[in-house]
């Protein structure tokens, strides 16, 4: 069966931390091992109780990762919570040449950046369905201080407000029911057109 063209396009995926972008990948790749490729990020944070590097992201030093911004190495590169994240041409390219369809998951400064480069994907937004939400997931995960869960609404806010901008996303699918956010997500990653959400108004 020949791919249908979006497949061939990576898939950019972005949206508020908490929204439940990991959840979603974890599916996809678990139902469709051999289709997909996760482009994995470098960063300078510390990983996390169970992260591996070169699964869940390649952890480098503040130093080595500057040394990558002076070769280009990076498509986009961002800071987030006084760490730094960036996505190589490398990662993307070695997935691309194995056949699959390379997925970037992206804070909405590097998705800026993807914008001024020649990669050409399909830019996926996933949205909370309201704020309140949101802050519940945040304050459920038990990993979060209250200062960190604000500052992690506010960036969600900015967020959320750039993706309301004309020509941001191709696409939203607003995460209120996980099975049907899923449904959408699998055929958006397949190549298939939908008709997507609307986003949330931001004030509740």
């Amino acid at each position: 069966m020949t791919p249908r063209p979006d497949f061939l396009r990576p898939l950019v995926l972005s949206g508020p931390s908490g929204v439940g972008k990991s959840t979603l990948l974890q599916r996809l790749f678990a139902e469709f091992p051999d289709k997909f490729g996760f482009s994995v990020s470098h960063t300078t944070r510390d990983p996390r109780p169970g992260e591996e590097h070169g699964k869940h992201y390649f952890f480098v030093t503040h130093s080595h990762f500057e040394d990558l911004i002076k070769e280009n190495a990076f498509i986009e590169h961002a800071q987030f919570s006084g760490n730094r994240y960036g996505t190589s041409f490398e990662t993307v390219r070695n997935i691309q040449q194995q056949g699959r369809r390379c997925i970037l998951d992206i804070e909405a400064q590097g998705v800026r950046q993807i914008k001024q480069t020649s990669l050409n994907p399909v830019y996926l937004f996933i949205s909370p369905p309201s704020m309140a939400t949101l802050r519940s997931r945040l304050q459920q995960r038990g990993t979060e201080s209250e200062a960190s869960v604000q500052k992690r609404l506010n960036t969600a806010i900015a967020e959320i407000q750039y993706a309301k901008e004309p020509n941001v996303h191709d696409l939203v699918i607003i995460n209120d029911d996980l099975d049907r956010a899923y449904d959408l997500f699998k055929k958006v990653a397949q190549g298939e057109q939908i008709q997507g959400d609307t986003l949330p108004p931001l004030d509740d």
